[in-house]
């Protein structure tokens, strides 16, 4: 099932205090960038984050599912009405992120 472009929208307004962010579209489906580094994804109308420390210590018992059928397992993100929460749940896993992947120069 794809998400929905008024949950996409949704989750980006509840994240309008922060800059930067961004996403993009996969599959009907969504990567959602904070300062150009993944932070999660929005799946199936559900907010999945990267379980980095951060993210687990302000969710210590949030449940782990993957995004889609066979990826890793991701923490599901149920306060999503809470824009202080999700304010402060992005700025505090922003220096655990996986740096970006540097792309391969075409020969």
């Amino acid at each position: 099932m794809a998400s929905s472009k008024e949950y996409l929208h949704f989750v980006l307004e509840q994240l309008s205090g922060l800059e930067d962010i961004t996403y993009r579209a996969m599959m009907g489906e969504y990567i959602l960038y904070y300062r150009g580094k993944i932070a999660g994804y929005i799946c199936d109308d559900r907010l999945l984050v990267k379980p980095v420390p951060a993210a687990v210590a302000k969710m210590p018992n949030a449940r782990y599912e993957p995004p889609y059928e066979g990826a890793k397992d991701m923490l599901l993100v149920e306060d999503v009405e809470n824009r202080e929460f999700l304010t402060e749940l992005f700025q505090a896993m922003y220096d655990e992120l996986p740096a970006p992947r540097k792309k391969k120069k075409k020969q």
